[in-house]
């Protein structure tokens, strides 16, 4: 089986400079398919664009934005878009506050046709998915919608353990906690601090592995550059790249109602 060239993006949290960086990188790379791991809103000023752009180049029947097929991609469900749907009462003020604004930015800013399709859209979104080669979840194999995985984590074995217990093949792929890293079953960690690989994941029975695609827009490894990977059905490479974080900081400052904080954060990658 020939595995299309996939590039695995995640938490687009509403910014499109990053978003319209990240997918022209992948182009040019030779990417086959678009696999975003959920989170398309939340915390920016263009919900209804990043769903666009996922409606497009996400989904059964993708393709490029001036209509070059892509192979079949797929979206995931996040906690952001499962916010939308149900509560965000578990979400800090500054979050709950950007999900109340992108709530009536969907419902009503392109208009009620529109609105209907976003929603329908976002509605019908799954938690985790699964093709031949590899899972994806938004949040851990688990608890795809609200577990992190964060470095730190490599310390508790018996999470990890029940994380890869609960994966379906031998990779899984994850976004929601913004760092990028690599965790093995045996316990060894990599966590790549540009960009870095390809790297030969080793996939087996019994060597199986957690990756994090970091995040496209809204890093939190301290590094403001966007982060997504490369997967080609038996190698991974992390992609980190500069976007205009100020232009898209603007935007959010520009709402008047998103909380500053959201906007101030994208430089510093925290």
């Amino acid at each position: 089986m020939t595995y299309p060239k996939t590039a695995i993006i995640s938490d687009l949290h509403g910014n499109m400079p990053a978003l319209e960086v990240a997918l022209a990188d992948a182009r040019e790379r030779g990417a086959q398919r678009i696999v975003c791991c959920g989170d398309t809103v939340g915390y920016g000023a263009q919900p209804r664009e990043a769903l666009d752009v996922v409606m497009t180049h996400c989904v059964r029947g993708a393709h490029w934005a001036d209509g070059t097929k892509l192979e079949d991609g797929l979206c995931l469900q996040g906690n952001h878009e499962d916010a939308l749907l149900h509560s965000a009462a578990d979400f800090n003020p500054k979050a709950r506050a950007a999900i109340e604004w992108t709530h009536r930015e969907i419902t009503a800013g392109g208009g009620r046709e529109r609105g209907y399709d976003y929603w329908d859209f976002i509605a019908e979104l799954e938690p985790s998915h699964s093709d031949a080669v590899a899972m994806f979840a938004h949040g851990s194999p688990r608890d795809p919608v609200r577990e992190y995985l964060l470095p730190r984590d490599t310390a508790s074995p018996s999470k990890m353990a029940a994380n890869f217990a609960a994966m379906n093949r031998e990779v899984c792929f994850v976004g929601h906690s913004h760092v990028p890293a690599i965790y093995n079953q045996d316990g060894s960690f990599f966590q790549p601090r540009d960009s870095a690989g390809p790297y030969d994941l080793g996939l087996g029975p019994t060597s199986r592995v957690i990756v994090n695609v970091g995040s496209v827009g809204q890093p939190r490894d301290r590094d403001p550059r966007l982060s997504y990977v490369i997967f080609d059905g038996t190698t991974v490479e992390f992609v980190r790249l500069d976007y205009d974080h100020e232009a898209a900081a603007e935007r959010i400052r520009a709402t008047g109602e998103l909380p500053v904080y959201l906007a101030d954060r994208l430089a510093s990658g925290s």
